[in-house]
């Protein structure tokens, strides 16, 4: 079934013209399993409840060991420099923001008093300006009062450009004021609908000034607090190894009442995703494991182990293939992929356009994700009001070998295609992990057919997802013509998530490759409607612009979409933890608990 009819078929189920069972029944017999066809339903948000339970923890502590596993450990505990979920989960232990995402798409305070609104005043009628009050009796894990100071010393951090903060995108354009002890009112420079990102998720984490003070711009990574971190969150630092364990002991002092409810936390970092569904599913080890990058049959099958279940959750994250828009293979002022350069073949459309017709999204998701992805066209999936109903997918062989013949791409003795001396041999790399050697096994014998040749390298995860500037395998490096991995919007709106493929975003050695624009896209057309995007306060208007920016993207195949990812992790069946799709897996961690 083509993904317009799927669609078409949630749509009905949404508007009540079409019954949950009549859904399944109708996919079952196009040729899904039942669990499959339920499971795309919840993941298009239809319905998509999360094991609740009756019984509530009524104090502090008290519940031992939470044991969580994160098959990519963090490999540094500033929110600031966090590259990947893995350093961002891995400082939310410790650190917290003014407001977090909800699995609703609702904001939650956290540090804030209350979450600001137009009915209030808070949020300006003109869109120019939000103030927030800041929760008061607030400490930082060494006493010290947390105050409106560390809220503006967090934005002066984040958008000094010699910090090389990952976060920068969301302070850069900001001015913030402290308006008293408690607090502080951020205003933009021209009228800014999506007020909710300075302060809000992982971005938002608040770090302490009288810690950071002393260790800003060029200095900021040698600050002793990178590595041992003092924040206001549920609990407090004990240990850390990166890579390999981060752990905490509860914070006493903590600012909601009776909460944490675990006594001491301890993430568990290396493996691979299969050992950590096994480790929660089937052993019971562990307590929760985090992004089940695993086949769905694999998932199904130790689900019988009986110890723990799958938990999904629709969100916006997206399993994708990148394009280099740059030359990988060309040193400029050491630098390679440097945005002095094009790509040597990339960069005619035919190629990029039959490469996109090698790509097997259907048996993608077919045979290894399963209830766990949906073939796409789109980068922006969810929420429905963003994602684009024009455009299309499709893999056919024969058309792509049109494509190159009429370009004037010929194949040479070997059958590898060249022309001007350039042959399509490309290098296609991801992390190593089952799912993703499997896709790529898939694309490299379609694009055998057509006369491409694919290079495939697998990085460990721990190398390819690593903060470290200096290494070269890195994902934000892009040392390569062709890379997948996936990442997601961190807030149920594609404004800041389609920053990725702004002009001015783009990862450079100046930047220590810390821009969030990774292919190193450059178009003008986009920036602008971009920067239209972002002052706009119609909201039909508005959604319009960045419908425009998700074709624009995929059209120009800068990204070749796989699969739509929900939310997928492993709990155990006693743990009550409430996963949201739209913030990181530790954003409620000081509500978790066990309830056998």
């Amino acid at each position: 079934m083509d993904e317009r009819k799927l669609r078409g078929l949630v749509d009905r189920v949404k508007a009540g013209r079409l019954s949950r069972r009549g859904f399944v029944q109708r996919l079952v017999a196009a040729g899904l399993t039942a669990p499959l066809a339920t499971q795309l339903l919840a993941h298009a948000g239809v319905a998509m409840a999360q094991a609740k339970s009756t019984y509530k923890p009524t104090k502090r502590g008290g519940g031992g060991l939470l044991k969580v596993l994160w098959w990519q450990g963090p490999t540094l505990l500033n929110p600031h420099f966090a590259v990947g979920t893995k350093d961002q989960d891995g400082s939310r232990l410790f650190y917290e923001p003014l407001a977090a995402w909800d699995p609703e798409g609702n904001l939650r305070p956290k540090l804030a008093a209350a979450i600001p609104s137009r009915e209030d005043g808070s949020v300006a009628a003109d869109g120019k300006s939000v103030v927030w009050k800041l929760k008061q009796g607030v400490t930082w894990h060494d006493g010290k009062p947390f105050t409106a100071d560390d809220v503006v010393f967090t934005w002066e951090f984040a958008r000094n450009p010699a910090t090389a903060a990952t976060s920068s995108g969301s302070y850069a354009d900001v001015t913030v004021e402290k308006v008293d002890a408690y607090t502080v009112k951020v205003s933009f420079p021209r009228p800014t609908p999506f007020w909710a990102d300075a302060f809000v998720g992982w971005a938002g984490c608040i770090i302490p000034k009288h810690l950071f003070g002393d260790y800003a711009g060029e200095k900021s990574r040698e600050a002793p607090t990178n590595l041992k971190p003092v924040g206001t969150g549920p609990y407090m630092f004990k240990d850390f190894k990166p890579g390999d364990l981060v752990s905490g002991v509860i914070n006493p002092h903590y600012h909601e009442p009776n909460r944490p409810h675990f006594d001491a936390i301890e993430m568990k970092g290396g493996g691979d995703a299969v050992s950590a569904a096994r480790a929660v599913l089937q052993t019971g080890e562990y307590h929760f494991a985090w992004n089940m990058q695993v086949e769905d049959e694999v998932l199904q099958r130790l689900e019988k182990g009986g110890k723990g279940r799958i938990i999904i959750v629709p969100g916006g994250s997206i399993e994708h293939i990148q394009l280099n828009s740059t030359d990988p293979w060309t040193e400029v002022d050491g630098e390679r992929s440097s945005l002095k350069t094009k790509h040597p073949t990339l960069s005619d459309p035919a190629v990029r356009q039959a490469v996109a017709l090698l790509v097997d999204k259907d048996s993608v998701q077919k045979y290894i994700y399963g209830r766990t992805g949906l073939a796409t066209a789109n980068f922006i999936n969810n929420p429905e009001r963003f994602r684009s109903k024009t455009t299309r997918y499709e893999f056919n062989v024969d058309k792509a070998n049109e494509l190159l013949d009429k370009a004037g791409w010929a194949r040479g003795s070997d059958g590898i295609r060249a022309k001007d001396g350039k042959r399509l041999k490309f290098l296609f790399q991801t992390s190593i992990n089952q799912p993703r050697q499997k896709t790529q096994a898939i694309i490299k014998q379609a694009c055998q057919k057509a006369g491409i040749d694919l290079e495939l390298k697998a990085v460990t995860s721990s190398v390819f997802f690593s903060s470290d500037v200096a290494n070269p395998d890195t994902y934000p490096h892009f040392y390569a013509d062709l890379q997948e991995y996936n990442n997601g919007m961190n807030a149920p709106d594609p404004e800041v998530f389609l920053r990725q493929f702004c002009s001015w975003e783009a990862a450079t050695k100046e930047n220590k490759w810390q821009g969030r624009n990774i292919t190193r896209w450059q178009n003008q057309e986009y920036d602008d409607t971009h920067k239209a995007a972002q002052v706009e306060l119609d909201p039909i208007k508005r959604a319009a612009l960045l419908i425009k920016l998700n074709e624009l993207a995929v059209n120009n195949i800068v990204v070749i979409p796989l699969v739509a990812r929900p939310q997928v992790v492993a709990a155990a069946n006693g743990l009550q933890a409430e996963i949201s799709g739209w913030d990181n897996n530790t954003w409620d961690l000081a509500n978790w608990y066990r309830d056998g």
